[in-house]
């Protein structure tokens, strides 16, 4: 064939695309544009299969998506050449001419090409057999399509295909976490995506049910308006993917952050006060995920029954439920009609019976149905919120109970202000999760607590959450503290008048309802209190003792911080941040028990009792602690106390920097003291350090001695957990921070970091906020973005203004950052002087 016969044909398929192009852009139809772009192809293979001359016995099927007639914009074409025999020299030319042909012209295929036998033989491999469960003939020989289709059909075993289809899903969503509310979906393959449908068609096939959702509302498997619900939200998932193509200019179904706007502007989403264009476009994404993944669980059972008939006699479970084959049923077909309330104890019944693997489809569908009856009428019922408490009061199976009352569409019915946060992302640099998935996550993060195998992991949240004496209190506190996220305003405000609201509604106490509603409220006071102050400050302790008044109101915010902070993201939590908080809930108990201040004399004589198990004098750290004033005593517990005397006896007036290293007794990361004379430089240098070794400086303690020494000591950690060995790590920070601290050698500045790409497309603003004190110092507030050398910028800002730094917290929350410094100078004492420096921080941040 000659180029210029191979020209009109890539001419032809490219203003075909072109046109199919622009009547999408003015009217945007996906299952027309999918069909006649998979006829356009059709055309363009026929009639290079007839320029070509291939061989007489070949035959041309479509595979795959191709098969079923739906080509996105960017989707590789899938063919099967079918062969009577295998090819000789001369065929095999012909048929390699054809592939370097198709190339030629534009289209991307994938192509396989064998004889019928060698077809059966592949279909061992479930996604081949997938492949050609949808092939289609295109051009050729008939007969031998028709005699590979008769010989596929009869050895195609439906049973085996099932269990293949349901190991390859549980294996895709497991790629994903299982999750379909990543940041960044892929809309053909994650939970909820366009496969899952895909799943559902190829399994209904299987059970001889034709394919299409007529098919199966044929079948009585849904009805018609659940078919066309499910119609609906597959047409948008299509929408999106074929924008998407366009889009991209290629095969591209992440929906990164790159497009999410531009998207949400093709599809006519305008941003709001509150909320993004891109927010807008992720939250009707995620809720059509969200029915996707429901209709796929709903009809996979359903499915599943048909194949795999359940036999053997019911296990009554009450009057109006029983359980066969592992899976819930009702006994009565008209039961959630009859009683609407039984929709509640449905739940109530999967949470007793840990066996349950789930419902059975008729019940699944029914309580699908069913979710519509949850109205005002149904939630203002005293029986039905009784259902409900009595839910939350189970020892065992509340988390899973209120994820299934999620996932079939009745936790957001019965709780509307849940319902309005279903789909809401949080494009804060550190949740990952949906609000709703958030808010589910902190409640199975508090049920944890009470899993006496789990103890080990948080020891002390577990034993106050064994002693605590109304649990469903702190449910209620996960279930309200972020529900109000996305109206405007406080949100812990505005959640906390929902959950009063609440509590009041379903008859608890007074106390109980002060405890739910406050909790709510002050849900982030206790974390930011431990990672943005100074909590060996005895004010900071009182302050924040007053503030929560009571152990019993203690108790439950120590537990709802650590849940929530663990539920945020998986790089959010660590061991320091653990440490912090229960440091500052047993510095808080004790105030509020009246317990006394620790006594600095106390500290100093244990340290000494620790100096002596090391075979040091009585005075070892005489020469250095006389040095020190009564601040340094109290930010240190006295094995501190005790190593950093060890460290620098005899060291106290030495004239090069001492560095030394040790794993953090918190548990995670490492502590680094500096001891050296005091120079502007010293905390720029530090940062620097570990800024280019790519640590994080979590806290820094800051002191200058009388002699005019400073005195270091900071806990950093590797938080991208590299897999460092320690004992040589630990060797090297003390040895290359030291020659780093020589005034000889220049400061060396660290690479500048660049943002991510979920950095740029939904930036974080910045805020810098400088608050004096009485005494000349003031602290700053610096939030922002988080980037490499960002910590060296602020600190040699600082040194350029000849400010000193004697405490830091450095709060890395996923992307995000929110540092706070206590610092000091004659530079703070005029309004000027802090706007300078305000200008000057934002200048080096930006």
């Amino acid at each position: 064939m000659n180029a210029v016969s191979l020209a009109g044909l890539r001419d032809q398929l490219r203003s075909g695309r072109s046109a199919l192009a622009e009547s999408w852009r003015a009217r945007p139809v996906a299952s027309r544009y999918l069909a006649r772009h998979a006829a356009l192809v059709d055309g363009v293979l026929a009639a290079l299969c007839e320029r070509l001359h291939l061989p007489a016995g070949v035959c041309l099927a479509a595979v795959g998506g191709y098969g079923r007639g739906e080509l996105f914009p960017g989707s590789d074409v899938d063919v099967l050449l079918l062969l009577d025999a295998e090819p000789d020299a001369n065929d095999r030319v012909k048929l390699e001419a054809w592939v370097r042909a198709c190339w030629d012209i534009g289209l991307e295929i994938g192509h396989s090409v064998r004889t019928v036998a060698a077809c059966l033989a592949e279909t061992a491999d479930i996604t081949v057999e997938t492949n050609l469960l949808e092939a289609r003939y295109l051009w050729g020989r008939r007969a031998l399509y028709t005699e590979f289709e008769r010989r596929f059909r009869a050895r195609f075993d439906p049973r085996a295909f099932f269990e293949g289809k349901l190991a390859e899903q549980a294996a895709r969503h497991a790629r994903y976490d299982d999750s379909a509310y990543k940041l960044e979906p892929n809309i053909k393959d994650s939970p909820g995506g366009l496969r899952d449908l895909h799943t559902v068609h190829w399994l209904a096939q299987a059970c001889a049910i034709p394919a299409g959702w007529a098919g199966l509302v044929r079948a009585g498997l849904i009805t018609e308006a659940e078919a066309r619900h499910i119609a609906r939200e597959e047409r948008t998932l299509a929408t999106l993917r074929i924008h998407l193509h366009l889009l991209a200019g290629r095969r591209d179904d992440r929906l990164a952050f790159d497009y999410q706007t531009e998207l949400a502007t093709r599809l006519g989403l305008a941003a709001t006060p509150h909320r993004r264009a891109g927010e807008r476009l992720m939250q009707g994404y995620y809720r059509a995920a969200k029915l996707v993944q429901r209709a796929n669980d709903i009809l996979i059972q359903s499915l599943r029954v048909r194949l795999f008939p359940v036999t053997g006699a019911p296990e009554i479970v009450d009057s109006d439920f029983q359980v066969r084959g592992k899976l819930l049923e009702m006994r009565a077909p008209d039961l959630f009609e009859r009683e609407p309330g039984a929709l509640l104890r449905a739940f109530m019944a999967y949470a007793q019976h840990p066996e349950l693997a789930s419902f059975e489809p008729a019940t699944l569908r029914a309580l699908w149905r069913g979710s519509t009856r949850i109205d005002a009428a149904f939630r203002a019922n005293p029986a039905h919120r009784g259902l409900f408490m009595a839910l939350l009061r189970q020892p065992a199976g509340i988390t899973r109970a209120l994820r299934a009352m999620h996932r079939y569409g009745l936790l957001g019915r019965y709780i509307p202000a849940f319902g309005r946060v279903v789909g809401q992302m949080q494009h804060d640099l550190f949740h990952i999760y949906t609000v709703d998935e958030h808010i589910l996550t902190v409640l199975r993060n508090v049920r944890r607590l009470t899993v006496p195998a789990l103890a080990h992991e948080l020891p002390l949240a577990s034993q106050l959450m064994a002693d605590f004496d109304k649990p469903e209190l702190l449910y209620l506190g996960a279930l309200f503290h972020d529900i109000a996220k996305g109206r405007g305003g406080d949100h812990s405000e505005l959640g906390a008048a929902d959950a009063r609201r609440f509590c009041r509604q379903h008859g608890l106490p007074a106390e109980d309802i002060d405890l739910v509603a406050w909790l709510v409220e002050m849900h982030l006071v206790m974390s930011r209190t431990s990672q943005k102050e100074d909590i060996s400050d005895p004010d900071v302790i009182a302050a924040f003792a007053a503030r929560v008044g009571s152990v019993r109101r203690l108790v439950a915010l120590y537990l709802l911080t650590v849940a929530d902070i663990r539920g945020t993201s998986p790089k959010v939590w660590n061991a320091w941040k653990g440490k912090l908080l229960e440091d500052l809930y047993r510095a808080a108990r004790a105030r509020i028990e009246g317990g006394r201040a620790e006594d600095i004399h106390a500290k100093q004589t244990e340290a000494r009792v620790n100096l002596a198990l090391y075979g040091l004098p009585a005075d070892a750290a005489d020469a250095l602690w006389k040095q020190l004033d009564a601040r340094y005593f109290v930010r240190y517990d006295a094995r501190d106390l005790a190593w950093q005397a060890r460290m620098l006896w005899r060291r106290a007036d030495t004239a090069t920097p001492v560095v030394r290293a040790r794993l953090s007794p918190a548990g995670e990361g490492i502590q680094v003291l500096v001891y050296a004379p005091d120079r502007a430089d010293i905390f720029a240098r530090i940062c620097g350090f570990f800024a280019r070794i790519q640590y994080t400086i979590l806290e820094a303690k800051i002191h200058t001695t009388q002699h005019g020494y400073a005195l270091d000591s900071f806990q950093v950690m590797d938080l991208a957990n590299r897999g460092i060995h320690y004992r040589d790590f630990l060797a090297f920070v003390e040895h290359e921070l030291a020659r780093d601290l020589d005034p000889a050698q220049p400061v060396q500045p660290p690479p500048r970091g660049r943002l991510s790409r979920h950095q740029r497309h939904h930036p974080y603003p910045t805020t810098v906020r400088i608050e004096t004190d009485a005494a000349g110092g003031a602290m700053l507030t610096i939030t922002c973005a988080d980037r490499g050398g960002l910590l060296f910028a602020v600190a040699e800002t600082l040194m350029r203004h000849d400010l000193g730094v004697y405490a830091a917290k450095i709060d890395t929350l996923g992307e995000r950052v929110e540092d706070t410094f206590l610092i000091r100078g004659n530079r703070l004492n005029t309004a000027a002087g802090r706007a300078a420096l305000e200008n000057d921080l934002r200048a080096a941040l930006a």
